[in-house]
């Protein structure tokens, strides 16, 4: 277990932009930061940092959190995994009490599969760099290339030898059961005798954004016709394929740095480009884009520039995904080298100056480029030519007319004029392409909204729901005041805590998570003298509370200085303005209770037989009616609907 102390120096020194900043490209709008948001699809910013409430939330998901949630979320680590990340990332040592057998054996379950892949990749590096056979075969294989010694230990390339069992030997060993190294696609079993997988191959370790080894990339060296090329690491728990870029730790920075992201086919050609000094470069390792892989350059650049090998192949693969990126808002660009170079020939040659030169010269956009290809096949065949010209629309189509209405302005334009086609038809096909799409979207969503409650959720009137809805606010919204303001001054009493303390009765917050908070404030107000810090309940462990926590404390619009000078409008800063959404809070809770007294009045009334009584009843009846009309009155007093009970 961590010492609460040494989770608490972590919490104290990670700096929540200069984390999410490695991972997504932040810009700074107002007191916070927004990016597009890394946990889902989006084409126009969402996802907000304050640095100085040290939190984020997205306004399109919902994803919200601290620093740690965002390790959490991101890498899929568990709390005391993202804690141990940050404090490895802050150089913090950690206190740790001595861990039982079963705490030993659970740690082991939840990380077997990470600490197992870094024990290979180890193991690989230090046979390739320290063994003879390592050295003879793998690392003589990357000289050629021209690999550099610090480019190989950057990358952590590695070498399996070709004895059949000497990896599986050396990890169980180690204590690693082979069923866990048969689901790491390390070794396999064949009627009981198990072997290695990448013997006699040069490794290529591949590494999530923050440097963990998810899988493996492996090169045969001997000439096999039987044998594959390269064999990747089978999808598990940590290696998914369409969410994997080879090369993205290293690149991350360089392609942030420059906001710009070259995709490349190998493993070869990211190192290479590395060692030639261009460090913005991924691979997809052979598949076409994904939306996955789409999803983690989007976070750092939408300038994506496509190099490719000049063949007839390396046309066909540059040709794939395309469409996904344009509908994502990529800028994509493409470049062919020439024919019988490879990114990673062309720079050992060239240099990276001309690279660069080359790069500048002949990049194209992605509908000229389909264009140009599509032009060459086509010749002179009407049918080749018009199953073109639907295709193009359809590339076009995908560009988001509100974004980039110029841009898909100007391919129709250039498209109409090299297909030799009129461009008001070719207009009206791009938009049939695009009310096809919003029409099958529309169906689906229409398929959702009909489908059928689960069995164990009734179907409610709407009215209740509603009225629960708006109280549940009014009582988070209590929550933010004591969280945001509760400390400070409040005319007549010590602090608005106190003001809340005395006015609010707890027996009228319903929702359950609102009264654990509320009881948890004022029990340690009460305890210490001093209200708790937001902190604390941001930087809880409950996933439920903590989202809601942060949804409270981040806003999602920052107000203009400008308003006033533009608009004549007044917008109070938080120090005076906080006075009046007390007032506001309060009103609501005092409302309430009016209307509960007034229920428990009627129905006592109706009960009563004594007509004194009742007199008495109906006269404390009238003056809470008049207590509500004349709360009702109060000036820029906004209040939601109160329930009549």
């Amino acid at each position: 277990m961590i010492a609460p102390s040494s989770i608490q120096e972590v919490l104290n020194r990670a700096d929540i932009v200069d984390i999410v900043g490695q991972f997504v490209r932040l810009k700074k709008r107002g007191a916070n930061y927004i990016a597009n948001c890394p946990f889902h699809n989006e084409k126009t910013p969402s996802f907000s940092v304050s640095a100085a409430k040290g939190i984020y939330k997205c306004f399109g998901c919902g994803k919200a959190g601290n620093v740690v949630t965002f390790i959490q979320d991101h890498e899929k680590l568990s709390y005391p995994e993202a804690i141990r990340w940050l404090a490895d990332y802050y150089k913090i040592t950690l206190e740790e009490s001595e861990k039982t057998p079963e705490q030993q054996q659970q740690q082991l379950a939840e990380e077997s599969l990470r600490i197992l892949n870094e024990y290979a990749a180890q193991y690989f590096n230090d046979t390739l760099l320290n063994s003879e056979e390592g050295q003879d075969i793998g690392l003589s294989y990357f000289k050629e290339r021209g690999f550099r010694k610090d480019i190989i230990e950057r990358f952590r390339l590695g070498y399996n030898p070709e004895n059949g069992e000497a990896f599986f030997r050396a990890a169980t060993q180690k204590g690693y059961g082979w069923e866990l190294l048969e689901k790491a696609g390390l070794i396999k079993n064949r009627n009981g005798i198990h072997y290695d997988v990448y013997r006699g191959r040069v490794i290529f370790p591949i590494r999530s954004m923050t440097g963990r080894v998810l899988g493996f990339g492996a090169r045969i060296l001997k000439k096999n016709d039987k044998a594959p090329k390269y064999i990747n690491t089978p999808e598990n728990e940590l290696y998914v394929k369409s969410n994997v870029l080879y090369g993205m730790y290293e690149s991350r920075q360089a392609v942030s740095k420059q906001d710009e992201c070259f995709l490349v086919e190998g493993y070869t050609d990211v190192i290479s480009l590395h060692q030639g000094g261009v460090e913005n470069v991924v691979a997809s390792s052979g598949t076409s884009l994904t939306e996955g892989q789409l999803r983690l350059i989007g976070q750092l650049t939408k300038n994506l520039t496509i190099l490719y090998d000049g063949d007839a192949a390396g046309v066909k693969a540059a040709l794939r995904g395309l469409d996904m990126a344009l509908s994502q808002s990529f800028n994509v660009q493409l470049v062919l080298l020439p024919e019988g170079d490879d990114p990673d020939s062309f720079i050992q040659k060239s240099g990276s100056s001309r690279f660069h030169e080359y790069v500048k010269e002949h990049k194209q956009d992605v509908i000229g480029f389909r264009l140009e290809v599509g032009l060459l096949d086509a010749g002179t065949d009407p049918v080749k030519r018009s199953k073109l010209t639907q295709e193009i629309a359809e590339s076009i189509s995908r560009i988001n007319k509100a974004e980039d209405f110029s841009l898909q302005d100007y391919y129709i334009r250039e498209a109409s004029r090299k297909l030799n086609v009129d461009e008001a038809g070719l207009v009206n096909l791009v938009n049939k392409f695009i009310r096809d799409k919003v029409e099958k979207e529309s169906k689906h969503q229409r398929r959702e909204e009909v489908l059928p409650l689960p069995e164990h959720i009734e179907a409610k009137e709407d009215e209740p729901s509603q009225q629960s809805s708006i109280d549940e606010q009014q009582e988070w919204q209590l929550i933010r005041l004591l969280l945001e303001y509760g400390p400070r001054p409040y005319e007549g009493y010590d602090s608005v805590a106190a003001l809340v303390f005395q006015r609010v009765d707890p027996d009228l917050l319903e929702n359950a998570m609102v009264k654990k908070v509320f009881e948890t404030y004022f029990a340690q107000l009460h305890e210490s003298g001093q209200a708790p810090a937001f902190e604390q309940f941001i930087n809880t462990t409950e996933p439920e509370l903590q989202q809601k926590i942060v949804g409270l404390l981040h806003n999602k619009h920052d107000y203009s200085p400008k308003w006033k000078e533009n608009y004549a409008i007044e917008i109070l800063p938080p120090e005076l303005n906080y006075v009046n959404e007390a007032d506001s809070t309060l009103t609501y809770f005092e409302l309430k209770k009016i209307v509960q007294l007034e229920a428990e009045l009627a129905k006592m009334i109706q009960e009563e037989k004594d007509p004194v009584r009742i007199s008495t009843l109906q006269t404390r009846y009238v003056d809470l009616k008049k207590t509500e009309r004349e709360i009702l009155k109060k000036p820029a007093t906004a209040i939601m609907g109160i329930r009549k009970r």
